[in-house]
C-alpha cells in the first residue's frame, strides 16, 4: 500500500531548522521531495533510492538539507537546516517504484497532500 502523508511543516525564522516526515512509504520505492511556491510549478528538492544508497539534491539546498529513510518504519525524512526565506513553499512527498526521470514530478505516481513551510526573516 502507498499512502504518503507529509508532516512537520510550520513557520520558523531564517537560520532555523525543520524536519519533514513522509509516512507510509512502501518498501522498494524511490522517494522524492518537491516544493511549490506561489505562482510556480513543483520543483525538485531531493530524492533517495531504495534502500537509501543514492541521494540527489537540487543545488540550492546542498549542504543544508538531508534526505534519509527509516525502512523499518516506512518513513522518509527531509532534515532542513539553515533555512532561508526562499525555501518558503508547500513541500510534497512523492514515491514511485522506478521513476522515469527522478527530477520530474510527472515521473512519480503517488503523492502526499503537502505541508506548508514558511520562513520569516
Amino acid at each position: 500500500q502507498v499512502q504518503p502523508v507529509e508532516s512537520g511543516g510550520g513557520l520558523v525564522q531564517a537560520g532555523d531548522s525543520l524536519r519533514l516526515s513522509c509516512a507510509a512509504v512502501s518498501s522498494d520505492f524511490c522517494v522524492a521531495w518537491f516544493r511549490q511556491a506561489p505562482g510556480q510549478g513543483r520543483a525538485f528538492v531531493a530524492s533517495i533510492d531504495w534502500p537509501g544508497h543514492e541521494t540527489y539534491y537540487q543545488d540550492s539546498v546542498k549542504g543544508r538539507f538531508t534526505i534519509s529513510r527509516d525502512n523499518a518504519k516506512n518513513i522518509v525524512y527531509l532534515q532542513m537546516n539553515s533555512l532561508k526565506s526562499e525555501d518558503t513553499a508547500v513541500y510534497y512527498c512523492a514515491a514511485d517504484p522506478n521513476p522515469l526521470q527522478y527530477r520530474d514530478p510527472e515521473g512519480y505516481r503517488y503523492w502526499g497532500q503537502g505541508t506548508q513551510v514558511s520562513i520569516s526573516s
